[in-house]
């Protein structure tokens, strides 16, 4: 079943989406601010983000920049009712895949998510950025988010030996040797 966090400060939107979500199989997350966000984000896998733009303290841009910057790399739909070319721009960058402009129905989201599904990779991933987020994870000891953040990159890119061989450092430093060894294999094949 696949995670979606939503991130809003009003209790309506987090409600409507969240049950709408529900009821389309999905497990549902729920944030009040960018604070309690990026907590869960810390201790949870997620597959989706629903963000709010605007919210207090912390605004849905500077969630976006801070996961982005942990190696974060679920798509992130923006909310917004103050749609702005600046945070189009700013959010684009930051690899937001859509925008949902307030206030919104359940068709808007059922196509988003339809999108989401249709496409490969609807967000741009940069293979080099990563593999210095996942090293760093790794290195941190952080063996079960930098596995994570691989299976993803993998998925875009099946062809780049040394994502194999982060893989293989991985699962030995979990003690995992044989699949190590698999994936080291892998690595040496694709050299």
């Amino acid at each position: 079943m696949k995670k979606v966090l939503v991130v809003d400060d009003t209790k309506n939107i987090r409600t409507l989406l969240s049950i709408y979500l529900k009821l389309n199989g999905y497990e549902v997350l729920m944030a009040s601010n960018g604070h309690e966000a990026l907590s869960i984000i810390d201790t949870e896998s997620v597959d989706l983000i629903f963000l709010d733009i605007k919210m207090p303290q912390l605004s849905g841009t500077e969630v976006l920049r801070i996961i982005r910057a942990k190696g974060i790399i679920a798509p992130v739909v923006i909310m917004t009712a103050f749609a702005t070319v600046k945070n189009a721009i700013d959010c684009t960058k930051l690899g937001a895949i859509t925008y949902l402009q307030k206030p919104f129905t359940t068709d808007k989201v059922k196509t988003i998510l339809d999108n989401i599904m249709i496409e490969r990779n609807p967000y741009d991933i940069n293979i080099e950025h990563q593999i210095k987020i996942i090293k760093q994870l790794i290195k941190e000891d952080n063996l079960n988010k930098a596995l994570d953040t691989l299976k993803v990159v993998l998925a875009t890119d099946l062809n780049t030996p040394e994502i194999y061989e982060l893989i293989s450092i991985v699962y030995s430093k979990q003690g995992e040797l044989k699949k190590a060894e698999i994936f080291h294999n892998m690595a040496q094949q694709l050299k």
